[in-house]
């Protein structure tokens, strides 16, 4: 099981990877234990993400999203890069991105897309 303390602070001002603190005789500390998604959730493999792309796939094909079929087309995309055996990870974070962007009125996929840009910035 991997743990994430997140930031302990106390006491001046002192920054310290991601922590800061600040206040009279400050102390940031950071503890990371191991990789973990904004989420909470651990970090997910390729073949996860893939999974994750799939669901997407079907929710926008539900949804009256009035770009789905482009949208759709685009997670078929990443699914297949994600999937491949050299997966380009700049490419994948530029559609994930784009994805979220495309979402944010459709509170489900727009969770869900949100899901897929973290575990990709994770990879």
């Amino acid at each position: 099981m991997q743990r994430n303390d997140g930031i302990i602070a106390t006491g001046g001002s002192n920054v310290v990877g991601n922590a800061v603190a600040s206040g009279r005789d400050a102390r940031a500390e950071a503890r990371n234990s191991g990789p973990t998604q904004a989420d909470g959730g651990q970090q997910r493999s390729p073949q996860e993400i893939g999974e994750l792309l799939s669901r997407l796939i079907d929710e926008l094909g539900r949804s009256d999203h009035p770009e789905r079929a482009d949208l759709i087309e685009t997670a078929k995309d990443a699914r297949e890069e994600v999937t491949s055996p050299t997966p380009r990870k700049s490419k994948l974070k530029f559609i994930a991105t784009g994805l979220v962007a495309a979402v944010p009125g459709f509170t489900a996929l727009a969770a869900l897309a949100k899901t897929i840009e973290e575990a990709v910035r994770g990879l």
